[in-house]
């Protein structure tokens, strides 16, 4: 990912200036690099190394997502709105 797309990200989603590691951010992130790598998978369609790592990544935003609706849902339910996720 560009060091330009990731500082956009990050002032785009964090809750404050400097705001590098708050739920929000890392969700945004893994939200860019998990379609960037589906767009790859969908022409490269044997890369099974790519495919695991795709893998994880999503059970890692799932995660992330089950901590922020426990913990605030209404930054949880606005995160999803931002991000198209789950409509």
């Amino acid at each position: 990912m560009a060091t330009l797309t990731k500082s956009k990200i990050i002032t785009g989603h964090g809750l404050h200036g400097k705001d590098t590691g708050s739920s929000d951010v890392q969700i945004a992130l893994l939200t860019e690099r998990i379609n960037h790598l589906s767009a790859h998978l969908q022409k490269s369609v044997k890369d099974f190394a790519s495919r695991r790592g795709l893998l994880s990544m999503v059970s890692r935003r799932r995660r992330l997502l089950a901590y922020l609706h426990r913990t605030e849902p209404k930054r949880y339910r606005a995160l999803l709105e931002k991000l198209n996720l789950r409509k």
